[in-house]
């Protein structure tokens, strides 16, 4: 009998100087969102001596960008799988481009409202459309790594510098120049993407659920505003509402996706242990991170009592951690294999947080710089290998429903992060806030440290309510550790570990 060799498969094409290139755009594009997501904060009291918007106006303007751009993840992730990942990209460059203008040059509230929201729909485009055109550009797996490394880099160094950029901005121009500097920014986008970047489509996408897409964004939106609902005003009717319409919601989409022929989001995915592990983990951990990060800044311009600007500088080696990771996680990932390196990822992003509940109550900034090192190194690592573990689980035609599942998780974890370990600490710092301090400036003390800095005269009573503030911020960081812990559980066990991946995903 002779036997026939079985054909050996053509090596993957290697990606040369044209997709790098255009991997560059991609990272400008999410480091233009993420700094996007952090850098009002610093102009809001500019912002509010100009247009002077009433409390609920000043929550939109604040929360209606991530409202837009967790709500519509999913379906622009379909849209661009559908009708093209380069098309739907630039389009949303250039609706973020025209929202961002008109945000710069709002003359009142519902102008900026209307502005924030659009910013967030366009985002919305722009997310899942990077994550899958670097998909296509990158066959090969270590390359694609060491390109989703350097994107997740740009994500979160992104969020990181937004309060820098804005403290430069806001030294030198009007509260609208941190929404205007975005303008020429998606020019250049644009003009680059139309170069560099390649077209590519599911070439079998079916029929648009709209019906489906109305229900995921109804869950999402309702599921945020619930929360951010209870966390600020506690468990109200309005709360309780939003809550029921997101689960309800939820359910239906749920539902709807299992019996529709062209599902928006084709729940097989889940089945697979690498895509649902990922997305877990991925999820926990921002859920953890962002909640602590969220008081970092707070921590070094009030108990430490640096600028805006000096405290933006202070948070750069976090960034700068999560940079080196590029160095670092492809030899990782050929030693360990990819469940394992993202569980240590996310167990020294667990240690990096204990660091950094000692190193706030030691004097100096060194032992803080230490503690964010391996907090960005930790997170980098976690972050970079679960959305790839994410993006790489599935075919290349459903490269923008999985990136956009990917983001979702994202943007939720963060969104949760702030309200529940945000919740936290606050408790924890009128529990520990002894009652003589919380009385002072008629309770205003109690409200927050930001409003005890200004009712507080600079005497024992300041220092005590920082001391609360230090202390509550330090148990939030061992529990937040904790619950890294518990993700880096989860992906040692669920994500698969084998160090070669299968021949169908590059």
């Amino acid at each position: 009998m002779t036997s026939v060799a079985e054909p050996v498969p053509a090596p993957l094409r290697l990606a040369g100087r044209r997709e790098w290139a255009a991997l560059a755009v991609l990272v400008l594009a999410v480091v233009l969102l993420s700094v996007d997501g952090t850098v009002l904060a610093l102009a809001v009291p500019e912002l509010t001596a100009a247009l002077r918007p009433s409390a609920g106006e000043l929550l939109w303007i604040a929360d209606v960008y991530s409202f837009g751009l967790a709500g519509l993840l999913v379906l622009m992730g379909g849209l661009a799988d559908r009708f093209g990942r380069k098309r739907v990209l630039l389009v949303g460059t250039a609706a973020f481009g025209a929202a961002s203008a008109l945000a710069a040059f709002a003359t009142d509230p519902t102008t900026l409202i209307v502005a924030r929201a659009a910013q967030g729909a366009a985002g919305a485009t722009l997310m899942p459309s990077t994550l899958s055109l670097i998909r296509n550009l990158f066959p090969d797996a270590r390359q694609r790594t060491r390109a989703i490394a350097l994107w997740s880099a740009g994500a979160s160094g992104g969020a990181v510098l937004g309060p820098l950029v804005g403290g430069v901005l806001l030294e030198h121009f009007w509260w609208g120049s941190v929404f205007l500097i975005n303008v020429p920014i998606t020019v250049v986008l644009l003009a680059a993407g139309w170069l560099l970047l390649p077209e590519s489509r599911n070439p079998r996408p079916g029929r648009l659920d709209a019906i489906g897409a109305a229900q995921s964004i109804a869950a999402i939106l309702a599921v945020v505003y619930a929360v951010k609902q209870l966390v600020g005003h506690g468990p109200t009717v309005a709360a309780a509402a939003a809550g029921l319409v997101g689960v309800v919601s939820a359910v239906l989409f749920v539902r709807r996706q299992r019996r529709v022929p062209d599902p928006l989001v084709d729940l097989r995915l889940f089945e697979n242990r690498a895509f649902s592990g990922a997305l877990g983990s991925q999820l926990i951990a921002l859920l953890a991170l962002t909640g602590l990060l969220f008081f970092l800044s707070q921590y070094l311009q009030l108990v430490r009592g640096h600028t805006a600007l000096e405290a933006g500088l202070r948070e750069l080696p976090l960034m700068l951690a999560s940079l080196a990771v590029v160095v670092v996680v492809g030899p990782l990932v050929a030693r360990l294999g990819l469940g394992r390196a993202i569980g240590t990822g996310l167990g020294v992003a667990g240690i990096g947080l204990l660091a950094l509940a000692g190193a706030e109550s030691l004097p100096g900034y060194a032992w803080l710089a230490v503690a964010m090192v391996v907090i960005g190194l930790g997170f980098g690592l976690a972050f970079t290998l679960s959305t790839d573990a994410a993006v790489s689980a599935v075919e290349p035609h459903r490269a923008g429903t999985a990136s956009a599942l990917s983001e979702t998780s994202y943007e939720l974890g963060a969104a949760l992060g702030i309200a529940l370990l945000g919740s936290l600490q606050t408790v924890l710092y009128r529990v520990h806030l002894p009652a003589e301090v919380a009385d002072g400036g008629g309770g205003a003390a109690r409200e927050s440290l930001a409003r005890a800095v200004e009712v507080l005269a600079s005497d024992g009573s300041l220092g005590l309510a920082r001391e609360s503030f230090t202390w509550a911020m330090q148990v939030t960081a061992v529990v937040a550790a904790v619950l890294l812990a518990v993700a880096a559980a989860t992906a040692w066990r669920v994500i698969p570990s084998s160090r070669r991946r299968p021949a169908g995903h590059g």
